[in-house]
């Protein structure tokens, strides 16, 4: 399949990739660390985290891990990540306890998502990959933005203007978008429109030519409505919201099809058909890949001018501290930063851009 390309091998970027902290009471500590302690037998890149190094160091020697830390620049960081986990180091405080989470560690966790945006933008890191956040605590301490991913749209905004950023879950078998996101199911269909459907599509085949190297991306569309509407006997969305869109991107030179029923869209044999899914609704998009790749999905922002990867997963306050979170979608999410990295950089070699 073409989508499997996004994880053929490639030049690795000469830069390291920049790891936010996030929450510092969820797992967000302990993954990095165990993400660096398996840095070898998971072949993982070198990455720098933007936090605190003396909180890292308590994490670790509360977990019993033997990880030496240093603070480092970025032109230092790849360097030093054969020996300790790099650390660029924040200057605000974000003292709180595993499972604890408070308003106080906002402005560090908010600082981090700058620093690390801002180093990849200046050439100082391949790509942002960041650490879950918990919006509740960040509203808690006055934060504006709707959430993650929002706010990195906001700081990549050009004149005032922001781009429309694109969450694509994707796992080796699987590539999906929710079309509308974090949103009440009884407000899907005021929301869905043939505009947003097609914006969105186009982001994505453009992100999968240029990021994931797939010449001509096929992208399969579920309907909204069971049995994609059955010609309008389950709803009319389908006949007068999707099948416009699809016909319009078809019309632009984009292989789009469907609308296609949206619970025979996700087994084997269909998925070698396409290369990314677009759903329409948040629930659609997220249980086959988190049925297919629980632990190994990665959350990947498409529309930005920036690679950003995140783990598949939230802060998960209820285990923080134990030492029992597995850093696979974290080290997923790291590694398929690296290629998506490498591509652009080989890309960029090879049109002779610095």
């Amino acid at each position: 399949m073409a989508r499997a390309s996004a994880t053929s091998e490639r030049p690795l970027p000469t830069l390291p990739l920049a790891l936010t902290q996030g929450d510092p009471a969820g797992i967000g500590p302990e993954l990095s660390l165990r993400a660096w302690q398996e840095r070898k037998e998971r072949a993982l890149p070198a990455f720098a985290c933007i936090a605190n190094a003396e909180q890292l160091a308590r994490t670790a020697e509360r977990l019993g891990w033997p990880i030496p830390i240093r603070e480092c620049s970025w032109e230092e960081a790849p360097a030093v990540f054969q020996e300790a986990l790099p650390v660029i180091p924040l200057a605000q405080a974000a003292d709180v306890l595993p499972g604890k989470p408070d308003p106080v560690s906002a402005a560090a966790t908010i600082a981090s998502i700058d620093r690390a945006v801002a180093a990849v933008r200046a050439g100082q890191a391949g790509a942002v990959v960041t650490n879950p956040i918990a919006k509740s605590v960040l509203y808690a301490a006055g934060f504006k933005h709707p959430g993650h991913t929002e706010y990195l749209a906001h700081l990549a905004a050009e004149g005032g203007v922001e781009p429309l950023p694109v969450m694509m879950l994707w796992c080796e078998e699987l590539a999906v978008i929710p079309v509308t996101i974090h949103v009440p199911l009884q407000r899907v269909p005021e929301l869905l429109t043939t505009k947003l459907i097609v914006d969105t599509a186009r982001i994505v085949a453009a992100g999968l030519r240029q990021q994931f190297g797939i010449a001509s991306p096929r992208l399969a569309l579920s309907g909204l409505n069971p049995h994609a509407g059955e010609n309008g006997t389950m709803g009319r969305e389908d006949e007068d919201i999707v099948k416009p869109a699809i016909a319009q991107l078809q019309a632009e030179g984009i292989d789009a099809r469907g609308p296609y029923p949206a619970d025979t869209m996700f087994h084997a044999r269909a998925r070698a058909g396409y290369d990314a899914a677009l759903a329409m609704y948040h629930d659609q998009a997220l249980i086959p890949i988190k049925t297919i790749a629980f632990d190994e999905g990665v959350n990947v922002t498409l529309g930005l001018p920036f690679i950003r990867t995140s783990p598949d997963h939230g802060t998960a306050f209820d285990i923080a501290g134990r030492g029992i979170a597995r850093p696979d979608s974290l080290c997923a999410a790291l590694r398929l930063a690296a290629r998506m990295a490498g591509r652009r950089d080989a890309a960029h070699e090879a049109a002779g851009q610095p």
